[in-house]
């Protein structure tokens, strides 16, 4: 009798075994995974830790149901869904799959592709949904999952522009709300601070108490020691199973070998330089305050402040900050205090809304500031060869197409010699550990091995300022420890370093002083032991969620899909049942092409500003939203301008004529697409992906009849819907990625940057299929199968303001006739 078919001693039964299980991603070259067997049981804790790339992620993925393997067997709740034994057709059961993933919730590495839709709670909902979930358990469900994060107060708020701890604990609400028997952890606390992650601990010890399943795969080795036994990985294959005390006491023996070289050349000149890089050049510093490791101030801020538009809060408000030369700072706070977005600025990846900023002896907002685009594209220039910029998410800051050209973007854009920028790409490599990837495509690699390429090509360009954004977080023990001897070598070099970190030992070993921040505001500041000491009490206290958004901007349209997202009561316009606004909508946005008179022109003009009004949205952001449509619409509009020969002539230049026809030609035109655009736009500001979803749905139902996959074909529009705004923020990363490092992208002439605008086209696509492939296994994961059997979160009811709103738009219509018949 194999192991899963019988209980165990003490009575809890396999909820998943895994016997000689492999898996490989190049068809059997390397292995992810080899000969691993294991068993999962009933209300069990187990840890899985490794090094970066030992395969955790795909055994978490193996467990979840999500992927399957090349070779072994496999058993989740109890039935058998893969055995190579088997012939070949019949090796995976789909039907033991769906069945046992409605049982597993799994929370992946990024929480980010397992986001569905733009509104919280509809997010949490969409597990429950797939399971068939009443309506009253799912509410329940959803309410209790929330409350279990810390996020009832955010249940409609956007998870897309969260930051990423809150997107964690999104992810971790969508995963409880399912109510599975086991739960599968990646990395679920990389991302949140301490009070995030101990309410996670406890999240996993309650499942596990309640008879639940755990398997938590992190780094930390405190979640490692909580739990009932540790699995370590090395290179694909489980080299310790044991009790917390067993397992750890071995990795901490392997942790005590020889250490990285943390030596790393340190420059700051401005000018292109060659040879040996191993000294100070103080020569060709241009504008320069002090001296390494001087008083001088490196960062300086008086008043500073930052939103995303005006009808958002602060994101960093009010803040004062002076931080010496040669200093390490570390910034503290809960997700979303504001930490990320005042790397941001410190970098010039955005600017003030008010406030005093210099950076490295360069102005970069208040008084003093460059008044002229040249100075001011010059200061950039500078600022790029002082200030290197680690992101949080390091995936966003990676697009060549191999680990070493990655790493030599930035010294080849300042300037360095061809043997130079070898020289310090080898050397940057090697310091990390990387040598052996530099040909692979960074894309191909862990989340962890990922964070220390980008690293690299940070430090690469020997920055005399080091931003680091969250640098530790989803590396295995011996790498982190690597980064940290590192950065105490850097310190003693005299390079400036501003550390925004969750990890009070790091704060105590590397800080010489540290910032406290929340919701914005600076909150403590001083010595470590004293802000750490506030940090704790504010954590203590329970301080309530901030908001602090991702780089996509509040005001971008394709960020704005879901106007449920606002605070308070939703307009007129977002209550409409989305049936009745989609075909109204649809209905005026048709109509528009019928307008060729002036008085249709002014009664579609107006009826439009009267919808965007109910909806309570500017229409300077609505045009904003569509500006380079309309850019593109006004280009039209011109040629139909130039080349209409009809009508009386009204101007002429050369063979180039204007008629009194060609006028009212390009401006009933331009007008008619300038409504449809707005109203198209209206209706995705005002209507979130997921009630768009339910519309269509029900819409097209009718053809379900004919054997159409209707509903497959709205979760397609609703995926799409919600892809546009995370490609737009892959696109905007890309492009401060390669800014951070020097990129002609921002400071370089009108031919540079278009190129270097094009370049970004091709890892912008490979980010696309990679998101695509990363939310088809979320979509598994969350037990979608099409719309067989699922319920709805949100029902719709048409109702006296619907019927009021259909029956305005057919008076319009008919006014529209009567225009024309007048």
């Amino acid at each position: 009798m194999s192991e899963g078919a019988m209980k165990a001693a003490d009575g809890r039964e396999p909820l998943a075994v895994l016997d000689r299980v492999s898996f490989s991603y190049d068809q059997g070259r390397t292995w992810a995974l080899d000969e691993v067997s294991l068993t999962i049981r009933r209300g069990q804790q187990t840890c899985i830790i490794g090094a970066n790339g030992s395969g955790k992620s795909t055994l978490a993925r193996l467990l979840s149901g999500s992927l399957a393997p090349d070779r072994g067997r496999i058993e989740l709740m109890g039935r058998v869904v893969f055995d190579s034994a088997r012939p070949p057709g019949q090796r995976v059961d789909t039907e033991a799959y769906r069945q046992a993933r409605e049982h597993i919730g799994m929370v992946f590495q990024s929480p980010e592709d397992q986001i569905v839709t733009t509104v919280a709670e509809d997010d949490v909902a969409f597990g429950p949904e797939n399971r068939g979930m009443s309506r009253p358990c799912m509410q329940a469900a959803v309410s209790q999952a929330l409350r279990y994060v810390n996020l009832a107060g955010r249940r409609r708020s956007d998870p897309t522009r969260m930051s990423g701890g809150q997107q964690q604990r999104v992810a971790i609400a969508g995963a409880l709300a399912m109510h599975p028997d086991m739960m599968v952890m990646d990395e679920p606390g990389a991302m949140l601070d301490s009070a995030g992650r101990r309410k996670i601990a406890t999240i996993m010890a309650d499942m596990a108490a309640h008879g639940k399943a755990v398997v938590n795969i992190t780094h930390l080795l405190d979640e490692a020691r909580a739990a009932d036994r540790v699995i370590v990985l090395d290179r694909g294959r489980i080299v310790t199973v044991g009790s917390p005390e067993e397992s750890l006491s071995r990795l901490q023996e392997e942790l005590h070998g020889d250490m990285f070289d943390a030596d790393m050349p340190v420059s700051h000149g401005d000018a292109p330089r060659s040879g040996t890089p191993d000294t100070w050049t103080d020569a060709s510093d241009s504008g320069r305050t002090g001296s390494p490791g001087g008083e001088e101030a490196a960062v300086t801020a008086k008043n500073l402040s930052f939103s995303f538009d005006k009808k958002h809060r602060n994101v960093v408000d009010h803040l004062d900050l002076s931080l010496e030369e040669g200093k390490t700072l570390a910034v503290l706070g809960p997700n979303g205090s504001g930490k990320s977005t005042l790397a941001r600025l410190i970098c010039a990846l955005v600017s003030p809304k008010e406030g005093d900023l210099s950076v490295a002896g360069i102005t970069l907002a208040g008084e003093g500031a460059a008044t002229s685009r040249r100075v001011a594209k010059e200061r950039l220039r500078m600022l790029r060869h002082r200030v290197g910029y680690v992101m949080q998410k390091p995936e966003h800051q990676l697009f060549a197409e191999t680990v070493a050209q990655d790493v030599a973007y930035g010294p080849r854009n300042l300037g360095f010699d061809k043997e130079d920028v070898t020289r310090r790409v080898n050397r940057a490599l090697s310091m990390l550990g990387l040598g052996d990837l530099s040909d692979r495509s960074p894309f191909d690699l862990s989340g962890g091995q990922q964070r220390l390429v980008a690293i690299a090509g940070v430090l690469a360009s020997s920055p005399r300022i080091l931003v680091l954004d969250e640098v530790t977080a989803s590396l295995d023990a011996r790498a982190a420890q690597t980064i940290v001897t590192m950065l105490e070598g850097l310190h003693q070099q005299g390079v400036t370093v501003i550390l925004i970190t969750h990890d009070e030992e790091e704060v105590c070993r590397l800080a010489d002083q540290a910032i406290l921040m929340d919701r914005g505001h600076l909150v403590s500041r001083g010595g470590v032991d004293e802000v750490l000491r506030d940090y704790r009490g504010l954590q203590t206290q329970g301080a309530p969620m901030a908001s602090e958004e991702t780089t996509v901007p509040a005001d971008s349209a394709l960020s704005a899909t879901g106007g449920e997202n606002q605070v308070g009561r939703p307009s007129l316009v977002e209550r409409l049942d989305p049936r009745a606004k989609m075909v109204c909508f649809l209905m005026l946005m048709v109509t528009s092409f019928c307008i060729g008179t002036g008085p249709q022109l002014i009664l579609g003009a107006l009826t439009t500003l009267a919808i965007i009004l109910a909806a309570r949205i500017s229409p300077l952001k609505l045009l904003k939203s569509v500006s380079g449509l309309l850019a593109l619409m006004a280009v039209v509009a011109l040629l139909n301008l130039l080349v209409t020969r009809e009508g009386t002539i009204l101007a002429r230049w050369g063979p180039l004529i204007v008629t009194d026809q060609g006028l009212r030609t390009a401006l009933v035109y331009s007008c008619r697409f300038g409504l449809v655009l707005l109203l198209g736009a209206l209706l995705l500001m005002t209507t979130t992906p997921t009630r768009m979803t339910d519309a269509f749905e029900s819409l097209l139902s009718p053809l379900s009849r004919l054997g159409i996959h209707t509903s497959e074909i709205s979760l397609v529009l609703s995926l799409a819907l919600r892809f546009i705004p995370t490609l737009v923020g892959e696109m905007q990363a890309i492009r401060e990625a390669q800014a951070a490092r020097g990129g002609s992208v921002e400071s370089g002439n009108l031919s540079s940057r278009t190129r270097a605008m094009v370049s970004i086209v091709v890892p912008v696509f490979a980010a696309a299929l990679r998101h695509a492939d990363n939310l088809g296994q979320a979509l598994d994961a969350r037990a979608y199968r099409g719309g067989q059997g699922r319920t709805h979160y949100r029902e719709s009811h048409l109702q006296g303001t619907d019927y009021g709103f259909m029956g305005l738009v057919v008076i319009y219509f008919v006014l529209l006739v009567v225009l024309i018949v007048i």
